[in-house]
């Protein structure tokens, strides 16, 4: 446990109506004390006159919380006040605290890396924690809610626990195979178990392009030959003049990333350079960027136009659309395409209808909560494939327990009990102050 008290601003930015300061570490209700005069019973809000400890003269007013050990966020004596949100205030109680001995200021992420260390959070908890933070829409937030209060975690604790009896039953096997009360022999259900156990996280383990596209947002990419109306159409989704349309083939030069809530859910509309032969290395260079966006789309909008020469399809794993655009402009487009004009309005409330159900279907019935992070799936897939050979080597024992070791390795390496320093370095740099 940490033995130094840490204190921050972790409502945000100021000014605001009200500014709460948190304090954690074995000094934070001693502190709270020195500036208040008498604390509130625990878990109680109480107001109080915080003063400045050397002069005596009142620093502001507000309402004052304690949280003692373990009964807290971090799992230390925490405390926080609930004061307005002046600047010039803040900054006289920030200083007034770490004036005194032991008290520093709290850097990114240290109450939520302190609450780790003191096992009131989980890895994949503290993930969550920062999804929900991050979150922009409904769907995210449910996501990460759901990684938040355990749902992984507790999938890997049953997977844990599975490993743990078959390593011992593996283990017994070795260590007493001449004592009369250790059977010759492993159970026969041994090699089933282990693959339900494999089965159960190859299915979690599917989960997770869905979970990516909840988290990172479902990969829309306007493609087509120039002037086709790629750009208009980003305009017109995203409700904003974000990107230049000119009547000039060419315009756009380089990919365009656009995020937008489509019916709870964070969709990225790409708008790209518009795919012909060009001798402007500019130009050519957007062209190359276009092609790295298609082959990472989760939908491709191929737009063609009346006024534009039509072009071959793009090579492309993901679903793809074709789109007549300019409506304005034709009567008749082609059967397989569907047509809209941003000019007139034609079509778009049906294809942002359709989009939304298109989405809703690709992401139902997935387990979104559960795997979410490449880091998620590259531990999942270590521990599955370890199991798969563990199976394989059931009847060399020593080898078999090997794998079993490093399966639950690779699990325990997910939820933070191994091996985690380098993690928690780079999940926490990206941690707000204060939290």
């Amino acid at each position: 446990m940490a033995q130094s008290t840490i204190a921050a601003l972790s409502s945000g930015s100021l000014p605001s109506g009200v500014a709460i300061i948190r304090l954690s570490g074995p000094k934070a209700l001693r502190a709270v004390q020195t500036l208040c005069g008498d604390i509130p019973a625990p878990r109680k809000l109480g107001l109080r006159t915080l003063r400045d400890p050397e002069t005596g003269d009142p620093l502001d007013q507000g309402l004052v919380a304690t949280f003692p050990a373990p009964h807290s966020f971090t799992g230390e004596d925490c405390a926080e006040l609930q004061v307005h949100g002046s600047p010039a205030g803040v900054k006289a109680i920030l200083g007034a605290l770490t004036a005194m001995e032991g008290i520093a200021l709290a850097g990114p992420g240290d109450f939520t890396r302190r609450a780790f260390e003191n096992g009131k959070l989980d890895l994949t908890a503290i993930e969550g924690l920062g999804d929900l933070i991050a979150a922009e829409t409904e769907s995210q937030r449910k996501q990460a809610l759901a990684r938040l209060s355990g749902a992984l975690a507790e999938k890997i604790t049953l997977w844990r626990d599975a490993l743990i009896d078959a390593r011992a039953e593996i283990e017994a096997h070795l260590d007493f195979a001449d004592e009369d009360d250790v059977p010759q022999d492993l159970p026969r259900d041994f090699g089933p178990r282990l693959a339900r156990l494999a089965s159960d996280i190859e299915s979690v383990l599917a989960g997770y392009a869905d979970g990516r596209i909840v988290r990172e947002g479902f990969r829309i990419v306007l493609a087509g030959p120039p002037n086709a109306g790629k750009s208009s159409l980003l305009n017109a989704l995203a409700g904003s003049d974000l990107a230049i349309v000119t009547d000039e083939a060419g315009t756009t030069r380089d990919t365009k990333d656009v995020a937008i809530d489509l019916g709870g859910q964070l969709v990225i509309v790409t708008d790209t350079a518009g795919l012909r032969e060009t001798t402007s290395k500019a130009e050519a260079a957007g062209i190359a960027r276009t092609g790295r966006a298609l082959d990472l789309a989760d939908l491709v909008l191929w737009l063609e136009a009346p006024d534009v020469a039509p072009m071959p399809l793009p090579e492309s794993q993901s679903a793809l659309w074709r789109l007549a655009t300019k409506a304005d402009l034709q009567n008749d487009p082609s059967p397989d395409t569907f047509a809209i004009s941003v000019v007139s309005g034609t079509g778009l409330k049906t294809l942002i209808s359709r989009l939304k159900s298109h989405i809703e279907t690709r992401l139902s019935g997935a387990e979104t909560g559960l795997v979410s992070h490449l880091r998620d799936r590259q531990a999942l897939e270590t521990a599955r494939d370890h199991i798969h050979r563990a199976i394989a080597l059931a009847d060399r024992a020593e080898l078999c327990a090997e794998e079993l070791r490093l399966t639950s390795d690779a699990l325990a390496r997910l939820v933070g009990l191994i091996d985690t320093e380098a993690v928690l370095d780079r999940l926490f740099a990206g941690f707000c102050i204060g939290k």
